[in-house]
């Protein structure tokens, strides 16, 4: 018995070791992370990231100044003509605006890839601002159609303006595209992603 088990063991070790060699010669390797330059592309192929959407509105004023010629007659006439019949307007304008970061503009200098850590630099905020005439609700006017354009070119700019300041807007547009880069990162099997303002510094072997 214990001679039919010498003879045995060492056929049943061979087959073991043949099994383990077997398995580790046919399993799935992982995939390498990709480098730098191929992260840059799949970030792109993200293009513009429309991150947040607001509706507003707001209530505007608008009374257009005389314009200047090279005739003083033709001022004076103006003046007066302005004078009895003030160009004013006021409107309730509508508008949706779009907070969003363009990930076409991000290159190797916005990009670091560090073993399974990646640093990125996201690009500048971007706010388009849309007006709704079909909403625009006029209170009263006596405004030529170019003093009306000047009046909703005014009230895009203060939308503009208002959103560019407001904080509250700016950090959930942010946070929303960071969650968008951790997911596309880690699903490409980075392990820590980090989004910053400045790139660190390279780590350096020592």
């Amino acid at each position: 018995m214990v001679r039919l088990l010498l003879r045995v063991l060492p056929v049943l070790l061979a087959l073991a070791i043949g099994a383990v060699g077997a398995f580790l010669w046919t399993r799935p390797t992982a995939e390498p992370l990709p480098e730098t330059p191929a992260l840059v592309t799949r970030v792109r192929e993200v293009a513009r990231l429309e991150t947040l959407t607001v509706s507003l509105y707001k209530k505007v004023e608008f009374s257009p100044e005389p314009r200047s010629t090279d005739s003083l007659w033709k001022d004076v006439i103006n003046w007066a003509s302005y004078s009895l019949n003030t160009p004013r307007g006021r409107a309730i304008v509508f508008a949706d605006v779009h907070l969003g970061y363009d990930f076409g503009r991000v290159d190797d200098t916005r990009l670091r890839v560090q073993g399974t850590r990646v640093d990125v630099v996201l690009p500048p905020l971007e706010v388009k601002v849309e007006l709704k005439p079909g909403d625009t609700e006029i209170i009263g006017s006596n405004l030529d159609s170019a003093q009306t354009t000047l009046l909703l070119e005014k009230a895009r700019e203060a939308f503009e303006r208002e959103v560019k300041g407001d904080a509250r807007l700016r950090d959930r547009a942010r946070a929303s595209a960071e969650n968008t880069l951790r997911v596309l990162f880690l699903s490409l099997g980075f392990r820590q992603v980090n989004v910053v303002d400045v790139l660190p510094p390279r780590a350096t072997a020592g």
